[in-house]
Order: C-alpha cells, then sequence, then structure tokens
C-alpha cells in the first residue's frame, strides 16, 4: 500500500513538473540595434514586461548589435526555428511579403501625420498578409525620416549619382529600381556598412538621423542631406509557432506591452531628432540645405520611378491603397 502511495505521489510530481515546463517559453528575438541604444533599453524593458504579465512564464533571450545577422538572416532563421522574433526593418518585412514599402514609396507622404494616417489604416491589411504567411505582427514602429549621408555633399539627385549608394543585399527589387533610375547602387548585408563607409565600397547612404548616430555612420559619411526620403519603417514580428508559445491567456497583456514599446520606440525617435541632429553636428555633421528647385528634383525624380516601382518594389494592390489613403486624408484635410 505504502508503495503505491509513493508511485502516485511521484506520479503526480512529474505530471505537475511536466505541466509546469509546458507553460514555460523563452522567445529568442534579434535586431541590429546595438546593446547600450536607447533602443535596445526599452526592447529591455519590453522584455521584462512580458516576464511579468505572464507571471515568469515568457522569458526574451534578446541578441542586440547584429550579432545574429542582418533582417534578411534574422527572417531565414525565424523560419528554420531558430530564432523567435525580430525588431526588424522593413527591408526584414519584405523577406515576407513586400507589400510593407507601401509604407516606404520615396517623397510619398510629407509628414509624420500623413504617414501615421495611413498606417493605421493600412496595418490590419498588412497584418493579415504576414499572418497568412505564418508571422505575427506584434507592433509597428519607425526610427524617422531616412535622408541620404553621404563623404561629400548632395544637395540634387544628380549629385547622388555620382556615389556608391547603399543598398540591402537581396533586395534584386530595389537594386534595379535604382540602377534604371540612374544611380550605383551596392548592395550588401546592412552589418558590413561601416566597413564599407569606412573603406570607400560605400559613399551614400540612406539612413535616419537616429540610426546613423547609434551606428555611428556619420562619421564616416559626415554629410546629410535635408530630404525626406522616406520613413525608415519597421515592428516586432514573431514567427506563428513562437507566439503560440506563449500561454493564450497572457497573449492579449503580451500584445499590449509590445504597442507600449513601440510607441515608446517612436516617440524617442522623433522627439529626439533633433537633439541627435545637434550631437553629430558637434561632431563634424554637416547638413547640406536643399532650396525649392532641389527639393522639386528629388520629387520629381521619386515621382517618376513610380511607374517601375508599383508591382516589382511595392505589390500593385498595397501601393494603391497606400496612395488612396495618402489622398483621401490630404482631402480630409483640405475641407477642414
Amino acid at each position: 500500500m505504502r508503495s503505491a502511495w509513493v508511485l502516485l505521489s511521484v506520479g503526480l510530481l512529474a505530471g505537475l513538473a511536466a505541466q509546469g515546463s509546458a507553460q514555460q517559453a523563452t522567445i529568442k528575438i534579434a535586431t541590429l540595434v546595438p546593446q547600450g541604444s536607447a533602443w535596445y533599453t526599452t526592447v529591455q524593458e519590453m522584455a521584462q514586461k512580458w516576464h511579468e504579465v505572464t507571471g515568469g512564464r515568457v522569458t526574451v533571450r534578446l541578441y542586440p548589435g547584429g550579432v545574429a545577422g542582418d533582417d534578411s538572416d534574422v527572417v531565414r532563421k525565424m523560419r528554420l526555428g531558430t530564432l523567435d522574433g525580430g525588431l526588424l526593418t522593413a527591408v526584414g518585412f519584405s523577406d515576407i511579403d513586400r507589400s510593407v514599402f507601401a509604407l516606404n514609396i520615396p517623397m510619398a507622404y510629407a509628414s509624420y501625420e500623413e504617414y501615421d494616417a495611413v498606417l493605421d489604416q493600412l496595418a490590419p491589411q498588412l497584418e493579415k498578409t504576414y499572418a497568412d504567411k505564418g508571422f505575427v505582427v506584434l507592433a509597428w514602429a519607425d526610427a524617422g525620416w531616412l535622408h541620404f549621408f553621404t563623404k561629400e555633399p548632395v544637395r540634387t539627385p544628380e549629385d547622388l549619382k555620382k556615389h556608391k549608394l547603399f543598398v540591402w543585399a537581396g533586395d534584386n527589387p530595389a537594386i534595379e529600381l535604382w540602377k534604371a533610375s540612374g544611380f550605383n547602387p551596392v548592395p550588401l548585408p546592412a552589418t558590413e556598412i561601416a566597413t564599407a563607409l569606412q573603406t570607400g565600397l560605400v559613399t551614400a547612404l540612406p539612413t535616419s538621423p537616429q540610426a546613423a548616430v547609434v551606428m555611428q555612420w556619420f562619421t564616416a559619411a559626415p554629410y546629410m542631406t535635408d530630404v525626406n526620403w522616406a520613413v525608415l519603417s519597421g515592428g516586432l514580428v514573431l514567427s506563428k509557432a513562437a507566439w503560440e508559445k506563449i500561454p493564450a491567456d497572457a497573449r492579449p497583456a503580451v500584445a499590449e506591452a509590445a504597442r507600449v514599446a513601440a510607441l515608446k520606440l517612436r516617440n524617442q525617435t522623433r522627439e529626439g531628432a533633433a537633439r541627435d541632429l545637434e550631437a553629430m553636428a558637434k561632431r563634424g555633421l554637416k547638413i547640406v540645405e536643399v532650396d525649392a528647385a532641389a527639393r522639386q528634383a528629388w520629387l520629381g525624380a521619386a515621382e517618376t520611378a513610380y511607374p517601375g516601382a508599383r508591382g516589382p518594389f511595392v505589390p500593385a494592390a498595397a501601393f494603391d491603397e497606400a496612395m488612396r489613403l495618402r489622398a483621401a486624408y490630404r482631402a480630409s484635410k483640405a475641407e477642414k
């Protein structure tokens, strides 16, 4: 009889241990954001919040600074199951589906207000697109306006054509679009940008002020063209398999923590832009002012490329919907 009770107790304890183990999840998330940066601190805070709101059932393991590779590497590893998620740029998202580039159409958005209005309405469609392909978008974020950081002053598109322009390796539609427009794209992994700038393999880089200061790229490309080319958009995405490792009852709180973190990242970027520029200016950055004629030339260069971008670079349906939403927003503002 005593032996039976011992066996029963051992069985119950084993069952409880197995149940507890089944509730535990370690989520491995990678990002290009370097350790020690304000963005990394915010992601760390989100990771801690996930641990808290799940009662310790979810632990996040972060891989910052490109140690897991660039965004394309991260998406590939998510598909393989060796990573669970990534804080990705639009380029990373595009390795899943290119519809995200509707948010990155050059010179399409005249302000953050326009961009946000389009994103707010386009996001549900984009999230369904990614869900259908096995990925869960938890939150959208952005790192501010893309500008051209260059080794020599660039005021017009013609000036930029003389430079060797960084383009993400593997993004063949973007590479071909730049070439067709008369530019000289140099495809490389994002993890090689610093070395490429230092060696002269690349002499121009489209990036945001925050990324330029955080990654220290401006030290090798000390001129910034004062044109808002596009928003450097992105967000936090998990594989569907990883999302399902998170206890179902905790998923709403996890998603909310991700949304709050993404909003903080966005605000940090936008509110800190002037401060980032000032910090870089103290260390040698020169802002290249652009007059009305040159600004019109940039807009003309972008719009001339739209027919070639619609379809190969951005799926036609996503391109058209973004432009429809932008037109509707502009019309609503004009009525007020």
